[in-house]
């Protein structure tokens, strides 16, 4: 396994990271005990989740479910960089009370103890905001932070799914605090989705925030969906499915699947494979349902593609360039 610093940190966080929204919904407790029993003996040392996941089975039951796992012990908690996210609203039936969503100080304070129960675990090692709060100022924001951080109860604080221009407005409000600010940054980026590249990676890099890509496979469309419709095996559903009924991005699929296999590449191997080449990206979030998609992710890590292969995958999902370039002269 190989190890990397998450952004400009002292911490060391593996070059994958595990995802574990399927936990509850699609994958039980058992099993997703299995998947991150097999993560840890792989060296997988970095565990992402959030306190709205479990969907159907319930929100936070995912977080329940690694709380149960840290329980077994045998160093499982030691061993495991753990980032939770909070933002979103906590109530069953979706209707929140006043307070009890977004990025206000009392929402941040209850979010972060609510956690910490259902994990089973005195402290987070990085705790991120699932979304920008455009009516909380970031002073407001940082205070709540510090205050977490000398009660022991958070070491770092990420973002996720922040502009460019929010990455650079919360940490220069923390420098002003003396605080450390924004360590991570998880985006929506791969090789179909590149509009990252434009601000949010070079924000991210200048900064000194790891780049943690969410969707990886882009719902699927990067595994191999239409080698696997050909061969009889499951067919593509839901965002995937509506996707691939537009001409244009089915043909880029099936461009996709032709150069990798030309080359005898596995689709969602060489979508990881070409995340972890890229500038600044510390680790994509992997999601597996079963111990055997995690043993194919693992693979990833151990192929480097050629600069034919990569000049090909940039013919077909170009991405929009560096900014302002991009969009100037």
């Amino acid at each position: 396994m190989e190890y990397t610093q998450l952004g400009r940190t002292g911490l060391k966080v593996s070059r994958l990271v595990l995802g574990t929204m399927n936990f509850g919904p699609q994958t039980d407790e058992p099993t997703s005990h299995a998947i991150m029993d097999a993560a840890l003996d792989a060296g997988l040392n970095f565990m992402d989740t959030a306190n709205v996941y479990g969907q159907t089975a319930g929100k936070g039951r995912t977080e329940e479910i690694i709380g149960s796992w840290f329980a077994r012990g045998d160093g499982r908690r030691d061993k495991t960089v753990l980032a939770t996210k909070m933002y979103g609203n906590m109530g069953a039936d979706g209707a929140a009370w006043p307070n009890h969503d977004k990025l206000s100080a009392v929402n941040i304070r209850r979010a972060v103890d609510a956690s910490l129960k259902r994990l089973g675990t005195e402290y987070i090692d990085v705790y991120q905001f699932h979304h920008v709060d455009r009516a909380t100022p970031f002073d407001e924001i940082w205070q709540a932070i510090d205050v977490l951080i000398q009660q022991g109860k958070i070491l770092y604080a990420g973002s996720s799914n922040f502009p460019g221009y929010k990455i650079a407005q919360a940490n220069e409000a923390a420098a002003r605090r003396g605080m450390v600010g924004l360590v991570s940054e998880q985006c929506h980026y791969n090789l179909y989705e590149r509009r990252a590249e434009m601000e949010v990676v070079p924000a991210a890099q200048e900064y000194g925030l790891g780049v943690i890509p969410w969707s990886p496979l882009a719902g699927g469309l990067l595994g191999g969906v239409l080698g696997k419709e050909a061969q009889g095996g499951r067919r593509a559903g839901g965002r995937t499915a509506d996707a691939l009924t537009d001409p244009a991005v089915r043909a880029r699929v099936q461009a996709y699947e032709d150069l990798l296999d030309k080359h005898g590449l596995a689709p969602g191997e060489t979508a990881l494979a070409w995340l972890l080449s890229r500038p600044g990206v510390t680790g994509p979030i992997i999601g597996p349902r079963t111990p055997e998609q995690l043993t194919g992710a693992l693979r990833a890590l151990e192929l480097e593609l050629s600069d034919e292969v990569l000049a090909g995958l940039d013919e077909i999902f170009p991405g929009p360039g560096p900014a302002p370039e991009a969009f100037a002269w």
